[in-house]
C-alpha cells in the first residue's frame, strides 16, 4: 500500500521525535481504554510535542477509500502485509491474483509471472522501492525473483502508467515496497508455513529495530517444495500418453533461499536508506514439457518426488539500491539508485536436434543481466497544484550462453524525463496532465551457431526460410549459421495523461486518458532458433517499432455505510501490438513462430461490493471481464495469446467477536467462478470454465507481550479437475493443482 507522499515524508520523520516523549511501557499496537488516537497531520503531531503530551500508545489513523481514490486519477489497488500473509501461495504473484484485475502466469507450483488486465511479460513493470525489478522477464518459464515476504506494502496501477515510470509500463505496475521504517526499538517476525499439495515447507524471519535516527531491517527465507499433484493419472502429449506416478507432475520440485538487508538513517529534513538482497531459486521442469526424449532418459524420475533432475533452472538474483530523500516545507526530492545482477542457468539432458550434434554439457543456457538505474523526482505544492518533475536512467548489459540460443547478446541504455501537475480545485475537485520524452538505444550483437550447418540450394527468397538461392553453392558446403545480426535501434516517444477527480456526497468519480509506450526488446528484435522448452522455431522481427498504446480509465466509487461499490471500466487501443505470430511454415522440423505487430483493440472491466451485513459477518465479491481483438493482420479476427477470461469471486467472512484486536480472528468461505475462453489465438486451446470452494480461519493469540497468529487455508475444497488458460503447461493439457490445504504460524515479538 502506497500511502500519501506528505503523509510518508513528513509525518514518519516527526514520528520519530514523537517517539522520544512515549513512555517506556508502549509495547504493542492495541487499543485500551488509556490510550489516544491522533489523526495523521503533520500539525497535530507538532501540537501534542510542544504541550508536552506523553502518550501510552498511539494508532494513525488510515484514510478512507474514498480519500485514496482522490489521491490518483489512475485506478489502483493496494495489499499490505496482512493481506499477504492470510492469502499466502506459492509465489508473490499468486498471492496478488485475488486482487480485481491481477492474474498469475504460474510455471509450476512455486513460480509465476505478473499480468495485470491479460497483459504480462515485459508489458507489466514490477518496482520495488521505486526501482524497476530487472530479470529475465521476457521468458514463458522465468518468474519473479522477490520474497513476498519481505514486502511490506503492494500496489497495482492498472492500466498505462508510461508517464512515470517509462517502458513496460504500457500494462500497468506492481509497486512492491519494503522500505518502510520501524517505528519499535525492536521487534521480529517468525513464519512457518507450509502446503499439502507439493509438500512445501518453510520459513521466514524479520528483525527490525530503531535507535534515535538509525534502523534497520532484515529478512531470511527458506523454502523447499516437491512435485505437485494434479487430479489426472495420465497427460496426452504430442499423441502420446504421459502416465504420471501419484498424479504428481514429475521433476517440478523447488528450493528457495533469500536474504534481505537495510539500513536507515531518518533525519529532520532527509532520510536515506541501504538495501542489500539476494535471492537464490533452483526448479525443475515438467520432464514430459522438454520433449519426446525423455521416454528414453536414464534418470529415475520417480525414484523421490523431492529430486530436481534435468531439466532445471536456478536463479540468483542480487541487488544493491539506495533510497534519499530531502523534505522542506511544501516539497522534496527523492532519489533511487539501484545496481542488479541477474544470472539465470537452464540445464537439460543433452540432445542432438536438426543438425545440431550432442553436446558435451547440460548447459542449454545461461544469461547474466546487469542493471544499473537511477530515478529522481521533486515534488512542489504551490497554492492549488501540486507539481512533480522527475527523470530516470537506466542501462543494462545482458550476455548469454549455453548449446540453446534463444536471446542475443545486447547493451540496452534508456532515459526519460517527466513533468505533471494535480490541480486541487477544492478537495472534492482536481485535475491532473502530465508529459513525458523518453529516448532508448539498443545495440544486439551477431551470434553464430557452434556447430556447422549444410547449405542447400533455394529458389526462394523468403526471410523466413534461411536458406541461399540457387548457384552460389557447391557439393558439400556448410557454414555456421548466423541466428543473429550485429543490429543497432534507437526509439523516441513522447506520452502523455490528462485526468480528473470529483467526489459527490458519497461518491468519486474519476477519467484519465492517456498514451504510452514499450520499446521492443532484443529477443523481439533478433531471436532466431529453437525455443527447446516449448519446441517450436521463433523467429525475430528487426522492423518493429515501439508499441504505443491509447487507453480510457474510469472510476466510479460509492461508500454508503455498511456497503462500498466500485467499477472501474477502460478502453484500450494498440495501433502496432506485438506479438508471436504461429504459421503454418516449418523450420528444422519445428513449427515457425515469427514477431509481427497489429492493431488490437481491447476492453474490459473489473468491479466489486463489499456489504458489512452485520457488525462481525461481511460479504466481499468482485469480478472481471476482458474482451481483446486483433484488428489486422494475418490473425485478424482472433483475440490475443494468454487472454484471460472472465471470473468473479463472492467470499463471506465471519469476525470472531472480541474487544482485544490482539485476539481477534476469522472463518471465511469463497466460491470462485471462472467462465470459459474461447477467444483464442492459435495453437492455444479453448478452455472450458470452472467453479472452485475455498475457505480459511485464522486466529491470534496474546501470549504476554507477544502475538501468535495461526492461518489455515483450504483451495480446490471438492478437488476439481480444471485448467487455467494463462498457464505456462497450458498448451501440454496440464491441470492445475487439485486439493490443496495450507498453514502459516507467525509468532511477533
Amino acid at each position: 500500500m502506497m500511502k500519501n507522499k506528505k503523509l510518508v515524508y513528513i509525518v514518519l520523520p516527526l514520528f520519530i521525535n514523537l517517539f522520544h516523549a512515549l513512555t517506556a511501557s508502549a509495547k504493542a499496537m492495541s487499543l485500551p481504554k488509556d490510550s489516544a488516537r491522533i489523526s495523521a497531520q503533520a500539525d497535530s503531531v507538532k501540537r501534542m510535542m510542544r504541550d508536552g503530551v506523553s502518550l501510552k500508545e498511539v494508532v494513525v489513523s488510515g484514510s478512507s477509500n474514498k480519500e485514496i481514490q482522490m489521491k490518483s486519477a489512475l485506478n489502483v489497488v493496494r495489499a499490505n502485509q496482512k493481506f499477504i500473509e492470510e492469502n499466502f501461495s506459492g509465489s508473490l504473484m499468486q498471492t496478488l491474483s485475488r486482487l480485481p484485475g491481477v492474474q498469475a502466469m504460474n510455471v509450476g507450483s512455486g513460480e509465476s509471472k505478473p499480468v495485470i488486465r491479460g497483459l504480462g511479460f515485459n508489458r507489466v513493470l514490477v518496482a520495488e522501492n521505486g526501482i524497476k525489478h530487472e530479470g529475465q522477464q521476457w521468458g514463458d518459464d522465468h518468474g519473479l525473483e522477490i520474497d513476498q515476504y519481505a514486502i511490506d506494502q503492494a500496489e497495482v496501477i492498472k492500466g498505462p502508467a508510461s508517464l512515470t515510470y517509462g517502458s513496460d509500463a504500457i500494462g500497468g505496475v506492481i509497486n512492491l515496497k519494503s522500505n518502510t521504517m520501524p517505528l519499535k526499538k525492536f521487534a521480529g517476525q517468525v513464519n512457518l508455513f507450509g502446503r499439502t499439495n507439493n509438500e512445501s515447507i518453510g520459513s521466514s524471519v524479520r528483525l527490525t529495530g530503531r535507535n534515535g535516527k538509525f534502523w534497520y531491517k532484515a529478512n531470511a527465507t527458506w523454502m523447499d517444495y516437491a512435485d505437485y499433484k494434479v487430479p489426472a493419472d495420465s497427460i496426452e502429449y504430442y499423441s502420446y500418453w504421459i502416465k504420471l506416478k501419484d498424479q504428481r507432475l514429475r521433476n517440478t520440485a523447488g528450493r528457495e533461499m533469500d536474504g534481505n538487508l537495510m539500513l536507515g538513517y531518518a533525519g529532520d529534513r532527509w532520510n536515506t536508506s541501504f538495501r542489500i538482497a539476494d535471492v537464490n531459486a533452483k526448479a525443475g521442469f515438467f520432464a514430459n514439457a522438454h520433449g519426446l526424449e525423455v521416454r528414453l532418459s536414464d534418470i529415475d524420475y520417480d525414484s523421490s518426488r523431492r529430486d530436481i533432475d534435468l531439466p532445471y533452472h536456478t536463479v540468483n538474483h542480487f541487488w544493491v539500491s539506495n533510497h534519499t530523500d530531502w523534505n522542506w516545507a511544501d516539497g522534496m526530492l527523492e532519489g533511487n539508485f539501484a545496481y542488479q545482477n541477474n544470472r539465470q542457468r537452464e540445464l537439460a539432458e543433452p540432445v542432438s536436434h536438426g543438425y545440431m550434434p550432442i553436446p558435451t554439457n547440460a548447459l542449454e543456457r545461461s544469461f547474466t543481466k546487469q542493471t544499473f538505474s537511477a530515478n529522481v523526482k521533486a515534488m512542489q505544492q504551490m497554492g492549488k497544484h501540486d507539481l512533480q518533475a522527475g527523470g530516470n536512467v537506466e542501462y543494462q548489459r545482458n550476455r548469454q550462453g549455453g548449446w540453446g540460443f534463444i536471446l542475443p547478446d545486447f547493451e540496452q541504455l534508456t532515459f526519460g524525463v517527466f513533468a505533471m501537475d494535480k490541480w486541487n480545485l477544492s478537495d472534492k475537485l482536481s485535475l491532473t496532465a502530465g508529459a513525458r520524452f523518453d529516448r532508448g538505444s539498443m545495440r544486439i550483437h551477431s551470434y553464430h551457431d557452434w556447430y556447422k550447418t549444410p547449405l542447400k540450394a533455394s529458389t526462394s527468397d523468403s526471410p523466413m526460410d534461411g536458406t541461399v538461392l540457387q548457384g552460389t553453392l557447391q557439393q558439400g558446403d556448410s557454414t555456421y549459421m548466423e541466428r543473429s545480426a550485429n543490429l543497432r535501434r534507437s526509439y523516441n516517444s513522447f506520452t502523455w495523461s490528462v485526468g480528473v477527480n470529483r467526489m459527490l456526497g458519497d461518491w468519486v468519480l474519476k477519467l484519465n486518458v492517456g498514451k504510452s509506450f514499450r520499446m521492443p526488446i532484443a529477443k523481439e528484435l533478433g531471436m532466431d532458433g529453437v525455443n527447446y522448452n516449448i519446441f517450436r522455431y521463433e523467429k525475430g522481427n528487426t522492423s518493429l517499432k515501439p508499441e504505443e498504446s491509447y487507453q480510457v480509465d474510469a472510476g466510479i466509487v460509492c461508500e454508503k455505510g455498511v456497503l462500498s461499490m466500485q467499477l472501474t471500466p477502460y478502453l484500450n487501443y494498440f495501433p502496432n501490438y506485438i506479438y508471436l505470430n504461429p504459421t503454418p511454415q516449418y523450420k528444422e522440423g519445428l513449427q515457425l513462430y515469427y514477431y509481427t505487430q497489429a492493431k488490437v483493440l481491447r476492453w474490459g472491466f473489473e468491479a466489486s461490493v463489499s456489504w458489512k451485513i452485520l457488525p462481525y459477518l461481511k460479504l466481499d465479491a468482485d469480478g472481471e471481464y476482458l474482451y481483446a481483438r486483433q484488428l489486422s493482420g494475418e490473425k485478424k479476427g482472433y483475440g490475443l495469446p494468454f487472454s484471460t477470461p472472465w471470473s468473479a469471486r463472492a467470499e463471506l467472512r465471519y469476525l470472531l467477536p472480541t474487544q482485544n484486536p490482539a485476539k481477534s480472528g476469522f472463518v471465511a468461505l469463497e466460491w470462485q467462478v471462472v467462465g470459459t475462453q474461447d477467444i483464442i489465438v492459435p495453437p492455444e486451446e479453448k478452455t472450458k470454465g470452472h467453479q472452485l470452494l475455498n475457505a480459511s480461519i485464522g486466529k491470534k493469540f496474546k501470549l504476554g507481550e507477544n502475538q501468535l497468529e495461526i492461518t489455515l487455508r483450504g483451495e480446490n475444497l471438492l478437488g476439481k479437475r480444471y485448467y487455467d488458460h494463462t498457464s505456462y503447461y497450458r498448451l501440454m493439457g496440464v491441470p492445475e493443482p487439485g486439493r490443496n490445504f495450507s498453514a502459516m504460524v507467525s509468532w511477533n515479538f
